[in-house]
């Protein structure tokens, strides 16, 4: 196509946007003009008239939302089909006033060719047109055409797209990840459509787009399965808060919002933590042998006392001797189990069997009173009365249930238990951590030893979490909840022939808003009712969810899945018991010193038989060069894995340079102007072992005062990122420099594989700055 031509498309193309976004303005103004009357002050009295009102002013206020989030990179592109029709495709859906669709909303089933449609299968397909937007104008068109009598037996094999890919990827990155749902290869389509159930492993080497196949596939099913996800959500969990701020966009500007994005030191409620342990003893927790463990640190709560439990009250002492203590624990532990009822949930029922065997004893004592008492009895009465009817049973239960005494002699035989408590006693009391821990070594019992058991880690929220469902809540937390409940059944069943009526209204207000919003998608009526009845005593769903640590999410996407233990595996299958996850990874780039040699390894315990798995085999984020280093550094660590194929053949030479640690810091500098000059706008990151992220970042600072690492928050948004590679994991930068790479291989057993990380991160410039020897896979680097 000519120069001139090309001026054509770009113009013709630029009248059709510009119109789509005129409508896309009138329609958000239309949401936000809504929405204010909605919620403006109204003397609305029936319960019809208030539902009305706070069902208008949630959908107006989500739709505006949603439209915002959709308003960057509107239009995806165009579809030109057989017989000359032609569609555009978009991030959201929208009609004309005419109710004539002007953009097909990605997810939905028409938009399916977009992605699919191959030269070998065409799907009705001619010709599939990327456009490129900046802002709101038209920058760039890239055309696919997939007639294929039109293509040679080489052509045929080309990636769906591979030039909208290739070109996406030249472009600088802007700290937030790119999101290229324009790119998407067939072979992610495929998997980001699987279905539902179960868990699908998404396996892929560095830059196949393992994270976009895992965000486009929250936001596909959320759209897909909305009624089965609407009201439990999509939980992400990234491997740290990095990533997850690198990602935070993507999902809402998809249009969806009923997602929860965490890491695992965030997912356990009133926990917010980033640090980490030694290797080995997050090795030792991450263990399946703690399930076991932690299983014994409760039951080793609940003892008997040596001799016998003493209870004083103001009526008498009282003796529990061991065999009675012994009793209520086997008992209390059998119907524990029988019933699956938590440690704290059965104090009650070891009260009452204490109060019971208390009572009897009060009654054994007075009737040996009442034995050395001559009492003269009536004419007619030829028997003993029944202590039953001299004594009030419940006020005598109601007096030792308030014994100071008897809930000392609970709190020895069944304590009320936190799980803070329990992993604190376990890591802060050697006899009782050796008396619980008989499968684990010497080594491994003093591994768990910690002086400020409270400063939590990544790998304590598992333990704690387990506990949680090993405890379960206090008394006082339990009573409430159940009052709660009462209340609210009570509340349903005097309301519900109520709503039964209202769900009239609500089926006219759904209906009216499908037509007046000119939506892609038609609000179901008893979706409303439940979703949007009393909506202003109801968080957001993501708010929620996020706050309850019993919430069952519809589905889990994990990246760097190959991370997690199998103590945090437990942990999300605990927050997903339907088992509908996505795990995103590859085993190659685990840093974990106990790594998972295996998928099967990893998820046959906890999802037999539930989980298969779909692979990506193509690498169009880093260049062939970079991938070759990278792929020598594979082949020389010794693992069972093949680097994927790069599909990017015109990048730059990766370089090294050899300085002592004298000069390091001195060299730096110059290093880090000279890459930011070839990169432009580009980011770039500089890679360095944990121990000297102080120093060279002192060091950066001389050629960029901006520079930060990744403990600072605004860490993507800085020109250049100074990071370890466990915290560039998921990342990529336009440039990166590695520095000492012979120490990220000392520095774990993973070490290999932390540098395979560090050297897959950069799209187009690599650089190699040594202290030491090159390791294997780098000597050739020069």
């Amino acid at each position: 196509m000519s120069m001139t031509s090309t001026d054509d498309e770009i113009a013709t193309e630029q009248d059709t946007i510009t119109a789509i976004y005129k409508r896309f303005d009138a329609l958000r103004e239309k949401a936000d003009h809504r929405f204010s009357s909605a919620i403006q002050p109204t003397q609305v009295s029936t319960p019809g008239g208030k539902l009305e009102r706070n069902i208008r002013a949630q959908h107006f206020s989500e739709r505006a939302a949603q439209l915002s989030a959709a308003e960057h990179g509107l239009v995806i592109g165009r579809l030109d089909l057989d017989h000359d029709e032609h569609f555009y495709i978009g991030r959201t859906g929208l009609y004309s006033e005419d109710y004539d669709p002007l953009l097909i909303d990605w997810r939905a089933p028409a938009a399916t060719p977009f992605y699919r449609a191959t030269p070998m299968e065409r799907l009705g397909v001619r010709r599939r047109r990327h456009i490129h937007l900046k802002g709101r104008r038209v920058v760039r068109l890239d055309d696919d055409i997939l007639a294929i009598d039109e293509l040679d037996d080489d052509e045929r094999q080309h990636l769906t797209g591979e030039a909208a890919l290739l070109s996406s990827l030249q472009s600088a990155r802007t700290g937030r990840m790119a999101d290229i749902v324009a790119t998407i290869q067939a072979e992610q389509d495929r998997i980001i459509r699987s279905e539902l159930d179960g868990i699908l492993v998404v396996e892929g080497g560095p830059g196949t787009g393992k994270t976009v196949v895992a965000l486009h596939r929250a936001a596909y099913l959320l759209y897909t399965h909305r009624d089965q996800l609407a009201k439990s959500g999509v939980l992400v969990v990234g491997p740290n808060a990095t990533f997850l701020r690198y990602i935070d966009q993507v999902l809402p500007g998809l249009g969806e919002t009923d997602v929860v994005l965490a890491s695992m030191g965030d997912l356990y409620p009133g926990v917010e933590t980033s640090r980490t342990d030694a290797p080995f003893a997050a090795a030792v927790k991450g263990s399946l042998r703690m399930a076991d463990v932690l299983e014994q640190a409760v039951t080793r709560h609940e003892r008997i006392p040596p001799g016998s439990l003493k209870v004083t009250t103001d009526r008498d002492t009282y003796l529990l001797d061991e065999e009675t203590c012994q009793r209520i624990l086997d008992e209390t532990r059998e119907r524990a189990e029988r019933t699956r009822q938590p440690h704290n949930r059965m104090r009650q029922f070891v009260a009452k069997k204490v109060l019971n065997e208390l009572v009897r004893q009060e009654y054994e004592r007075l009737d040996s009173v009442l034995d050395g008492i001559d009492i003269p009895l009536e004419a007619d009465d030829e028997e003993d009365r029944d202590l039953g009817e001299l004594i009030d049973q419940n006020a005598l239960y109601r007096e030792f249930r308030t014994s100071p005494s008897v809930r000392e002699a609970l709190d020895i035989l069944w304590p009320e238990l936190t799980p803070q408590r329990v992993l604190t006693d376990l890591y802060t009391d050697p006899d009782f951590r050796a008396a619980v821990t008989p499968q684990l070594s010497q080594a491994e019992r003093d591994a768990l030893h910690r002086a400020d058991a409270t400063a939590w880690t990544i790998s304590d929220v598992p333990l704690l979490d387990e506990l949680a469902t090993l405890v379960g809540e206090l008394d006082a937390t339990i009573n409430r909840a159940e009052r709660r409940r009462r209340q609210a059944e009570a509340a349903r069943s005097q309301h519900i022939e109520e709503q039964r009526q209202l769900v009239h209204d609500a089926y006219d207000v759904a209906m009216d808003m499908a037509i007046d919003e000119e939506v892609t998608m038609p609000v179901d009526a008893s979706l409303v009712l439940e979703r949007y009845h009393d909506v202003d005593d109801r968080g957001f769903l993501a708010e929620r969810a996020r706050q309850d640590r019993e919430w069952e999410y519809g589905h889990v996407i994990v990246d760097e899945a190959q991370e997690l233990s199998p103590m945090a595996w437990r942990l999300l299958v605990r927050r997903c018991p339907s088992r509908s996850m996505t795990a995103v990874g590859d085993i190659a780039q685990t840093g974990a010193p106990d790594s998972p040699g295996s998928w099967s390894e990893v998820l046959d315990p906890v999802a037999p038989g539930q989980w298969r798995r779909g692979q990506l085999t193509v690498n169009y984020r880093t260049t062939e060069q970079i991938m070759n280093v990278a792929a020598d550094v594979l082949a020389a660590s010794g693992a069972d894995a093949v680097a994927p194929r790069s599909v990017r053949p015109d990048g730059e030479k990766p370089w090294a340079w050899q300085v002592t640690d004298d000069e390091l810091a001195d060299a730096l500098p110059g290093l880090v102007r000279e890459e930011r000059v070839h990169l432009e706008t580009g980011t770039m990151a500089v890679l360095a072992p944990r121990s000297r992220i102080d120093s060279v970042l002192a060091s950066v600072r001389h050629a960029c005062p901006e520079a930060t690492t990744g403990d600072d928050e605004n860490v993507l948004d800085a020109p250049v990122a100074v990071l370890t590679p466990a915290q560039a994991k998921g990342l990529e930068f336009d440039g990166t420099i590695v520095v000492a790479p012979d120490e990220i291989v000392a520095g774990s057993s993973r070490g290999y594989s932390d540098l395979y990380v560090a050297l897959t991160r950069p799209t187009r410039r690599l650089g190699v700055v040594a202290t030491g020897p090159l390791p294997d896979g780098l000597a050739h680097l020069r």
